[in-house]
């Protein structure tokens, strides 16, 4: 189907002919025209009686004022159209080509508009550039028409500059002028207009702006309420591991205070404990038990107990706890590896250090004491003899510590 106008690829305007097309091109520098299928209307708003050229250019002005009813004025069907330029009749004829460009330039010059409409927008106090622009872009219809179109651009950075258009760009007939009185009325009636337009304007952004506020205040709440369960349900996690963490220590003391009691009656040449006879004094030591803390009662327990203490003490600051667990493994292990060295063996408690990552904080210095070391020279070091060195306490020390920087509910409650 044959193209019934010319569309501009640049800014979507729907042209006539291609003597509208160079004129376009002329005015905007657009030079991306393509034929289209959609028929060029002239659709007037019997509000504002702006013109409208096509059906979504109508629907976009509904859309910024609200003005739904339009007046077609399509003084004939659209034809059929072609990219192809009538051939001149005339020698000295201006030739243009399928792009819009002419082989030769034409003249610009101001564009003919209606003499009265424009002393009336002259007398209103607009520049003689900006209602020349007006009534030339508002289709030279109406007053009301021109006033609008310099409401709707007002930002624009070349309102105030003269248009310019071929020498051959017609003019429409002019419409009757109003009288002088009627005039600064109309003009009144026009900025109030225009006020209460951009009034309804700010009102409706203002309210769009509240909506957006409440909605990301409730996602905020919602956001707060699913982190706030979240952290409920990881720390009720963390307690459930660490009461099974207690219930293996105590079984752990359970067994091995059984064990020694069973090693003493051996040595003492005593039969082993009936189980059955024993049972029930066993329930009313396990009930007692159940009031009371369990207390460690091996120097590993008490280690334990030391750096989960340590922990606790220092539980809002988590990597400062985790820097302590390394310096007090970094000691140890080499220790360990060169009992002989007495520079390991040795450290000043006034470095610091040894102060920013164990000494101050509580408990550091009490679990180098469990494992064996000592302050000499009036507190002002810490030294493990090297006749006090147990390999068995370092290894066990190494394995509490090991234990307390990769296990994650280690002390957390």
């Amino acid at each position: 189907m044959a193209g019934v106008s010319l569309k501009c690829g640049d800014c979507g305007a729907l042209l006539k002919s291609v003597e509208e097309a160079q004129e376009h091109a002329e005015l905007t520098s657009h030079s991306n025209f393509s034929e289209s299928t959609e028929a060029v209307l002239n659709l007037i708003c019997t509000i504002c009686s702006k013109p409208c050229r096509s059906k979504t250019e109508s629907d976009l002005h509904t859309k910024r004022t609200g003005h739904t009813e339009f007046v077609d004025k399509t003084s004939e069907a659209a034809k059929p159209i072609s990219l192809e330029v009538p051939k001149a009749t005339d020698e000295s004829q201006e030739v243009v080509d399928a792009s819009g460009s002419s082989s030769q330039p034409q003249e610009m010059i101001a564009p003919e508009v209606d003499k009265k409409l424009l002393e009336e927008l002259e007398a209103m106090g607009f520049p003689t550039a900006r209602a020349t622009r007006a009534l030339h872009y508002s289709g030279n219809t109406s007053l009301e028409a021109a006033v609008n179109w310099v409401v709707e651009h007002e930002n624009d950075s070349d309102i105030d500059e003269m248009p310019l258009v071929p020498v051959n760009t017609k003019v429409e007939a002019p419409k009757p002028s109003l009288t002088p009185e009627e005039m600064k009325i109309k003009a009144q009636e026009l900025r109030e207009r225009a006020r209460k337009k951009k009034e309804e304007e700010e009102k409706r952004m203002e309210r769009e702006k509240e909506k957006e506020r409440i909605r990301v205040g409730k996602e905020l709440l919602e956001a707060k309420r699913i982190e706030e369960e979240n952290e409920r349900k990881r720390i009720l996690a963390l307690r459930r591991a660490e009461k099974e963490e207690e219930q293996r220590a105590r079984e752990k003391i359970r067994q091995k205070l059984e064990e020694d009691k069973a090693e003493r009656r051996r040595k003492l040449g005593l039969p082993p404990e009936d189980p059955a006879a024993v049972k029930p004094s066993a329930s009313v030591v396990q009930e007692k038990k159940t009031f009371l803390p369990v207390k460690p009662v091996t120097k590993v327990e008490q280690m334990r107990e030391c750096l989960r203490s340590l922990k606790q003490n220092h539980k809002d600051e988590d990597a400062k706890v985790k820097r302590a667990f390394h310096t007090l493994l970094t000691y140890i292990g080499n220790v360990a590896k060169n009992p002989d060295e007495e520079k390991f063996r040795k450290i000043r408690l006034t470095n610091p250090s040894f102060q920013e990552r164990v000494g101050g904080l509580k408990g550091g210095i009490e679990f180098l004491e469990l494992c064996g070391f000592e302050k000499i020279e009036g507190g002002e070091f810490l030294f493990l003899p090297r006749d006090k060195v147990e390999m068995a306490v370092l290894n066990s020390a190494g394995s509490e510590l090991n234990s307390a920087i990769v296990n994650p509910f280690f002390g957390v409650l």
